[in-house]
């Protein structure tokens, strides 16, 4: 039997490490906390909470898409999170809209891979 105990962590092919790493850091103010490189190419970890959100150019058959897998992101407030991604010039592929139990808007990193940025309403979690 199969039994999966946690998530090692969601991860996004880049193209462009350098530029995919000052989006990251700068446009959604992670901090690495593990980095990898091996012949000119690199794995990079970022921790949020118990989780990690993984960026790599590692291998050249692992594709940034819009239309694959994505991570949604818990912000603490939803309104000023927006503000600050407008503020970094952050390309939105979605608007801002809301569910009976939260807040979504829809995101590209700089190669085209979709992020979420989340707020649950209270009462939801």
């Amino acid at each position: 039997m199969l039994k999966v105990t946690e998530f090692a962590f969601t991860g996004y092919a880049v193209t462009d490490l350098v530029r995919a790493r000052e989006f990251y850091e700068t446009a959604l103010n992670l901090t690495p906390a593990s980095v990898f490189e091996h012949d000119g190419h690199g794995w990079v970890e970022y921790e949020v909470g118990p989780h990690v959100l993984a960026i790599t150019d590692m291998s050249i058959d692992w594709k940034p898409s819009k239309d694959g897998g994505g991570v949604a992101l818990e912000v603490e407030d939803f309104d000023k999170a927006l503000e600050w991604l407008k503020s970094k010039n952050v390309t939105f592929y979605s608007e801002p809209f809301e569910s009976p139990v939260c807040h979504m808007a829809l995101i590209s990193d700089p190669d085209g891979n979709s992020i979420c940025i989340h707020k649950r309403k209270a009462g939801h979690s």
